[in-house]
């Protein structure tokens, strides 16, 4: 049946390019409400926003401020703010008009800027719940709407997300990027590259026969998925620095006891995470603390000494704990009791028999470094050459607190090999759930190539190698929301507060 696989594509193309479209009319009953919520933080504060949606919010706006008219659109308007049912004036504050479809959710949407009172706020919600066509916002509606209106996809979404729980300049970058569509227009060039390509192929299967189709189509679709696998593969091999940065790096503090493991956990916190005595063996179970070096998140976790004997129940389990920590973690601080190094040892060697000695593989700071503490109870003569050795050692005094800004610069050149740099780089895959389909887009995409290469063409049956390219399709659309499921999109905007 001529046009028949083409039309049956162009339809599953344009349906999926519409779905957001699609989905928004078919929730229509379930938007038709108007909702309201308190888009600014809760407590007492010196201005509170209070964001209205929908299609009621003429009707509010114009019983709550009394005005003959609507306001400009996008301009500040100073009014007073009256009570929908009683009549009373609630405050004087500001005034926004955002008309749909330009608004943050593409409906006509209110901002009211009152002033942060706690009784200020029920008056106002009060008032708005007195409206039969309003109710209270669910967490991340007003955001769930402004996607299903088109006005983002679902990774500017979690990138939103993101910008609101960023609590780094790493973290803001890097979230801020994702925000405004950079990763999207990445997945979405990627999309669009495989339509071409079952565009292609489906044109050949429905008019090779009439001689209006290159034969080379074929060959040509190899080509371009092979090189869609191979940008595929170096955007997942990114050893998750996105992933890293958006939850911190999980660092863990290690050494024998007493080498000062909580001393350094302290000093960096200026604060008292850790119990620190002169007493071996004084941290028995994981302590972790969350912390911003060089603009990057880090989670430091204080662990257990560790020693190849002990006969303290509660210690051996503390070391346990503590070996399985470093296996985990992203990086390894290894801490040093300098006072315990004789000027005659090689530093080297030293520093591989004390790994040794605490039952470290000494692999493991292939993502570390080291840091000898206690550089205050030294000579100068032994200061000297711990300088001069080969490897680059981390020389400090918890007591004194010398070295640190050199402990804190070594760190963050570290984490910044850990986690890239958001600014200059190449959007990062961020999240697990974009991991994972993508890993599934490549699987789809490798089915391909191998038919074309390992089944003689005269079994071939284009249908089915089509059918890999829709799949890959598809999972990209997973990512951006053009193929979307309510259980994800659920998961996804339940992580914003009300008023987003």
């Amino acid at each position: 049946m001529i046009f028949g696989r083409l039309f049956l594509f162009r339809a599953e193309y344009f349906v999926s390019r519409f779905a957001k479209k699609a989905t928004l009319a078919s929730l229509s009953t379930r938007n038709s409400s108007t909702i309201f919520g308190l888009s600014s933080g809760f407590g007492k504060c010196g201005v509170s926003v209070i964001r209205v949606s929908g299609e009621a919010s003429r009707e509010i706006l114009c019983r709550k401020t009394r005005l003959k008219s609507l306001p400009a659109a996008r301009k500040a308007l100073l009014t007073r703010i009256y009570h929908g049912r009683t009549n009373e004036m609630i405050d004087r504050g500001l005034l926004l008009w955002f008309p749909g479809p330009n608004s943050f959710t593409g409906e006509d949407t209110i901002e009211f800027h009152v002033h942060g009172g706690s009784a200020i706020i029920a008056a106002m919600y009060d008032s708005l719940a007195a409206f039969p066509e309003a109710r209270i916002a669910e967490p991340g509606e007003f955001t769930k709407r402004a996607f299903y209106a088109g006005k983002m996809d679902l990774t500017e979404v979690e990138g939103l997300a993101d910008l609101i729980h960023a609590e780094t300049e790493a973290q803001r970058r890097q979230a801020l990027r994702q925000a405004n569509g950079q990763l999207a227009t990445f997945y979405n060039g990627m999309r669009a590259r495989l339509v071409k390509v079952i565009a292609g192929v489906e044109a050949y299967i429905d008019f090779a026969e009439d001689q209006d189709v290159d034969d080379g189509v074929l060959e040509g679709s190899v080509t371009e998925v092979r090189t869609l696998i191979e940008e595929l593969k170096a955007h997942l091999n990114d050893n998750r620095r996105g992933e890293r940065l958006r939850a911190g790096v999980r660092t863990a503090i290690v050494g024998a006891p007493n080498v000062g493991k909580s001393s350094l956990i302290n000093l960096l916190s200026q604060r008292n995470v850790s119990i620190v005595t002169s007493i071996a063996g004084t941290t028995r179970d994981i302590v972790e603390s969350h912390y911003d070096i060089g603009g990057y998140p880090v989670v430091l976790a204080d662990t257990a000494g560790l020693r190849s004997k002990t006969d303290d129940v509660i210690e051996s389990e503390g070391i346990v704990r503590a070996k399985a920590y470093v296996e985990s973690a992203d990086f390894v601080v290894l801490v040093i009791d300098a006072s315990r190094i004789d000027c005659h040892d090689h530093v080297d060697s030293y520093v591989e028999q004390y790994i040794a000695s605490i039952g470290l593989d000494k692999e493991l700071l292939g993502n570390g470094m080291v840091v000898f503490n206690k550089c205050d109870l030294v000579d100068e003569k032994l200061l000297s050459k711990l300088r001069s050795s080969k490897k680059r050692y981390t020389l400090l005094s918890c007591e004194n607190k010398s070295g640190l800004p050199e402990l804190l610069s070594t760190m963050g050149t570290h984490l910044e090999r850990l986690c890239g740099n958001p600014g200059i780089e190449n959007p990062t895959i961020t999240q697990e759930r974009h991991r994972y389909h993508l890993k599934q887009c490549l699987d789809c995409l490798e089915r391909y190539r191998e038919y074309f290469t390992e089944t003689p063409e005269s079994a071939r049956d284009l249908a089915i190698a089509t059918h890999h390219l829709r799949n890959a399709v598809r999972s990209i659309g997973r990512i951006t929301g053009s193929v979307e499921t309510e259980e994800i999109l659920d998961a996804i905007f339940s992580t914003f507060c009300i008023g987003k």
